[in-house]
């Protein structure tokens, strides 16, 4: 069960490395594109960046359902992790819409919008960690 855990943790890892990045990339398309700036390696890295986070997020999930499996459900603060960690899933889901605007050449936020948006998962995994650690409740 321990190697499930390690595993676990290292898709978590990765798939919040791109859940951090990827908002980033936008950012830096929509300043590029303001400018007249060439941004078609923008839209190579979004598409292949989003693919390799949607991969961990699955790794991450099924380890994770792998764990509640073997150690149980029990305690309100793993209902209030899954709770934040659904969040995390739906914006994983929505950087998949502003993806394929992107590769689409359609309309995307502004890049003071998308400097905010970057920070929204850092405010969901905060929690998490929380809870996971203190197990509050």
């Amino acid at each position: 069960m321990l190697y499930l855990k390690v595993f676990h943790l290292l898709a978590i890892i990765s798939w919040m490395a791109g859940i951090f990045y990827l908002p980033r990339i936008f950012v830096h398309y929509v300043e590029g594109l303001k400018v007249g700036e060439d941004v078609r390696r923008l839209k190579v890295m979004a598409r292949k960046l989003y693919g390799f986070t949607t991969i961990m997020a699955v790794f991450a999930l099924g380890s994770g359902t792998g764990l509640w499996l073997g150690y149980g459900f029990a305690g309100g603060w793993l209902h209030a992790k899954l709770a934040m960690v659904a969040l995390l899933v739906a914006f994983h889901l929505s950087m998949r819409v502003y993806t394929r605007r992107l590769q689409n050449d359609g309309a995307m936020p502004s890049s003071t919008a998308l400097r905010w948006y970057n920070e929204l998962p850092l405010l969901m995994l905060l929690p998490i960690l929380y809870f996971v650690v203190f197990k509050p409740f």
